[in-house]
């Protein structure tokens, strides 16, 4: 137990801080009350949170920091955070900050402010953690107003990090509205890719029914993702084999009850998958992956606009790719969103590992700039970029 008393604040509000899983645990249905209320997202329920402490590698190394505003008995707002020790650094950033694709407080609509604050001034008062980072903030993150005045006053800064999340939205009826508006060459290279694989076989794009087992699809996305990790010279724990994680994580949206799973078959072989879930009239894409062996179909990009053209036909009015900028999403974009990191220091460890991080970032970007132009040479003798 962390023996962490709740505090009075403003309103009539108490504050607290946990540390202990035992605690977590114990707030589920509180959590998962203010939860609804707030329609939050799947990265800020409770049940992601335990779903990633149960399953997260170097748990000696990790701790809990999840703050909490209560009304009565009624839960207000949840800062939800986890430290992790790097290097010599205690870091606070998100809890299940490896996973989840947006980090954000959950707060109640007609949650008192001022307590909310207070709620943050005391974890940044009082937390055991050198430095923070929070990542993956949206524009409308409800945590930028929490840190408004502490990035005014200069203690917390921007972090040169971002990322970019890709969305189409549009004024679509129907997929095949959506279909026809993109150029000449994409519906081409659909078409061409359908075609090319249908030369093997029946091709089926469905959506798994809700009833259907979950294990075989994925320990096929697990096996997909190892091989194109592994040909980018790139790793992720999410996938290991026998990695608990992945089960654990796609068990959560199916509990939630927005999951939504998309398959390419070919010959009843998946060629394609995308992990979805929907929420907020949105649909999320959160893993997507494909058979390299069918690279020269393209079977990732027509399972994208296959349940691209299923999500406008349902209604839904926005697909949100989320984080991350590859050219695959950009290519059918929409809209973009950059997605903002925050930074700052409790100790003189968390401003040294600051500055050694600045410093690193600066040292990059000198090292990849363009080489400042030379005198034109007499001899036409090719340079040796064109050799």
């Amino acid at each position: 137990m962390s023996g962490q008393k709740r505090l009075a604040a403003a309103g009539g509000r108490h504050i607290e801080t946990i540390t202990s899983y035992q605690e977590f645990a114990a707030l589920a249905p509180a959590w998962n009350a203010l939860w609804q209320r707030a329609d939050g997202i799947v990265f800020q329920s409770h049940a992601w949170i335990d779903a990633w402490w149960r399953t997260a590698t170097r748990r000696d190394d990790r701790d809990l920091v999840i703050g909490l505003v209560w009304n009565g008995a009624e839960l207000e707002a949840v800062l939800p955070f986890a430290t992790i020790r790097r290097r010599g650094v205690t870091v606070l950033e998100w809890a299940a900050k490896e996973h989840s694709d947006y980090g954000d407080a959950l707060l109640a609509p007609d949650r008192n402010r001022d307590a909310v604050a207070a709620l943050w001034w005391e974890i940044a008062a009082t937390g055991r953690f050198d430095m923070l980072y929070l990542n993956r903030l949206l524009p409308d993150a409800a945590m930028r107003s929490i840190i408004a005045s502490d990035i005014t006053a200069g203690t917390l800064r921007p972090n040169h990090r971002s990322e970019i999340s890709y969305r189409v939205a549009g004024p679509w009826q129907r997929g095949t509205d959506w279909f026809e508006a993109q150029s000449k060459k994409t519906r081409q290279n659909y078409r061409r890719g359908r075609k090319f694989m249908e030369e093997g076989g029946e091709l089926c794009f469905r959506l798994m029914a809700p009833d259907e087992p979950l294990e075989p699809v994925l320990a096929r996305v697990a096996a997909l993702k190892r091989k194109w990790l592994e040909r980018h010279g790139r790793a992720s724990d999410l996938f290991d084999e026998g990695a608990p994680a992945l089960a654990a994580l796609v068990g959560v949206m199916a509990r939630l009850g927005i999951l939504h799973v998309f398959v390419l078959e070919l010959a009843g072989t998946v060629v394609a998958v995308s992990i979805n879930v929907v929420q907020r009239r949105r649909m999320m894409a959160f893993i997507t992956t494909y058979d390299p062996e069918f690279e020269r179909a393209s079977p990732g990009m027509v399972l994208m606009m296959d349940y691209i053209q299923w999500s406008i036909d349902r209604g839904l009015e926005m697909v949100d790719f989320m984080c991350g900028g590859e050219d695959f999403k950009r290519r059918f974009a929409t809209q973009s969103e950059t997605l903002d990191s925050v930074t700052g220091a409790r100790t003189l460890v968390g401003r040294l590992a600051m500055m050694a991080d600045g410093a690193g970032h600066a040292l990059r970007n000198w090292r990849s700039r363009p080489p400042a132009s030379a005198e034109p040479a007499d001899s036409a003798e090719p340079s040796p970029s064109h050799r």
